[in-house]
């Protein structure tokens, strides 16, 4: 069973992927792939918040 720790990285390596993601689909203007990863994005950005993640560093989107 994963602990609290390997929970965490997980967490933020997922924001950090989605992240990626929506600034390609931004690029590419697919606004509806963008909303979807968006909702996906604040999600993972409120669980880490509750977690006590620091997110100045790693969030690109600043949404």
């Amino acid at each position: 069973m994963p602990n609290g720790l390997e929970i965490a990285k997980a967490a933020i390596d997922d924001f950090k992927k989605i992240q990626d993601y929506m600034i390609i689909a931004k690029e590419e203007n697919a606004t509806r792939t963008y909303e979807k990863l968006k909702d996906e994005y604040l999600s993972l950005k409120a669980i880490l918040q509750v977690a006590g993640v620091n997110l100045t560093d790693i969030d690109k989107i600043k949404e």
